[in-house]
């Protein structure tokens, strides 16, 4: 069974039987029966039903917020916003996905020669607990403004939140007078994820979460030569320098290393200061993470939820544990409480080394592990020795932090500013982060067929 457990009680809510195989059949004929009707329909009409599906969503954000909320413990402020931007980015495909997709025009010896932007078929995403919405939106809506079918395998821990979303999906699709098979959700249990990226009517996979799982999908997507993107862990650091603006680095980085109790792969995780300013900086971030407020997730003035899960919130504290125990100043929480559900303490740890696992390992929940650099270019080396890749930040003048971004392993780097995921700005990773782009141009690009076009000349 796809199982949903109430993070803040620790209670079961819901349960979903997964598809069978007959079931499972019947969902990968319809995308391959739909994708001749949905290419046809050309990009205007593409993007009519995406802006129907995010009118859907900004209509019902007081039905659909409340289910993450209650399947995987996201504050219910911060859950209104993920179905607002969920719903954005499926306007900025519609409103955009023309400009995207035009021909591009190269010179050559042809009369004319030009590369088109055609739909590879079906694309399967296989998405993870943590922005359900979002997640789905940033997935489905570059691939299906390419003309693709979309096939969304959720993760089974949200599986109300994946149910909607195909809902909202299958209903505009209906109201379009469109194939259902455009865009199905799959309720499958991780086994059977295989099989269907093996079917030979799945083109491309889309894969979003560990590097462990993404290590097992581009292994049987490449097995059947197969595209994929992956958007994987991240460790990401946030350099913060002499000259930088103190307060607004305190601020932003606090902020960065809370969303969604601090389970984000973007979010700020290792806070590399320089010597010169580390004690205050310190001192600056504890007063502001002393202020923040854990608690029922379903309650407006909550800042920081529960932990996803009971078996995450145990890896998060044999994290901080061992970290404390390799010698690293442990400023706030670091506790397991009592009481119901999986919540964990926002925790402060200073003096982090590079060996310590609060360092070494991606930490998923509110955690801040914060590490002394001798000076700038001490700092850069330290952000760089790592396995991931994903993001990164600088605190310096903006002119510094452009040059240090260039040197920065990393598949962006914010400047002044927080790490985070836009519509409009393609996003991914490098090294064990994963590969490809999602979002902005380069994202709906990822599946296609780039196809050239040579055109001799005339006879006359």
């Amino acid at each position: 069974m796809l199982t949903a457990t109430d993070p803040t009680t620790g209670r079961v809510v819901r349960e979903v039987e997964p598809l069978d195989a007959e079931g499972v059949e019947a969902v990968l004929a319809a995308a391959e029966a739909a994708r001749p009707a949905w290419e046809r329909l050309g990009l205007a009409g593409r993007a009519e039903v995406l802006r129907a599906v995010a009118a859907r969503l900004r209509e019902r954000t007081e039905e659909l917020a409340p289910l993450m909320t209650e399947e995987m413990g996201k504050p219910i402020s911060e859950a209104r916003g993920e179905v607002a931007k969920a719903a954005w980015c499926l306007e900025h495909y519609a409103d955009h996905g023309a400009e995207y997709l035009a021909d591009q025009v190269l010179e050559s010896d042809a009369s004319r020669s030009y590369v088109q932007h055609l739909p590879l078929g079906t694309v399967l995403g296989v998405l993870p607990w943590n922005a359900p919405f979002w997640l789905a939106s940033r997935f489905a809506a570059p691939a299906l403004m390419a003309g693709n079918t979309a096939l969304m395998k959720h993760d089974p821990h949200v599986p109300g939140c994946a149910a909607a979303i195909g809902a909202a999906f299958a209903d505009e699709i209906e109201r379009a007078g469109l194939p259902a098979g455009v865009f199905a959700n799959l309720p499958l249990e991780t086994p059977q994820v295989e099989a269907v990226i093996r079917d030979p009517r799945v083109d491309a996979v889309s894969f979003t979460g560990s590097a462990r799982g993404g290590a097992a999908v581009a292994s049987i997507a490449a097995s059947e030569i197969k595209p994929t993107v992956l958007e994987l862990g991240g460790s990401d650091p946030s350099i913060v320098l002499s000259d930088a603006d103190l307060d607004v680095a305190a601020d932003t980085i606090t902020l960065s290393r809370i969303i969604n109790a601090g389970q984000s792969c973007i979010a700020a995780k290792r806070i590399i200061v320089e010597e010169s300013v580390y004690e205050s900086f310190v001192d600056r971030l504890k007063v502001r993470l002393e202020k923040l407020t854990v608690g029922d997730p379903a309650a407006e003035g909550t800042d920081v939820g529960p932990i996803a899960r009971a078996d995450l919130r145990e890896e998060l504290h044999r994290q901080v544990t061992e970290t404390v125990d390799a010698g690293a100043r442990l400023l706030l929480g670091g506790r397991l409480p009592d009481g119901d559900g999986f919540f964990y303490p926002v925790t402060m740890l200073a003096d982090v080394g590079e060996s310590m696992a609060a360092c070494r390992e991606e930490t998923f929940g509110p955690v801040m592990a914060v590490m002394p650099a001798a000076d700038a270019e001490e700092a850069l080396a330290m952000a760089n020795r790592t396995q991931y890749g994903l993001a990164a930040a600088v605190w310096s003048t903006p002119e510094r932090g452009e040059a240090m971004a260039r040197r920065i392993q990393a598949g962006q780097v914010a400047v002044n500013g927080i790490v985070k995921t836009d519509p409009r700005l393609p996003s991914g990773g490098i090294k064990r982060s994963g590969y490809g782009r999602e979002l902005g141009p380069h994202g709906i690009r990822e599946f296609v067929n780039a196809q050239q076009v040579w055109v001799g000349p005339r006879r006359d």
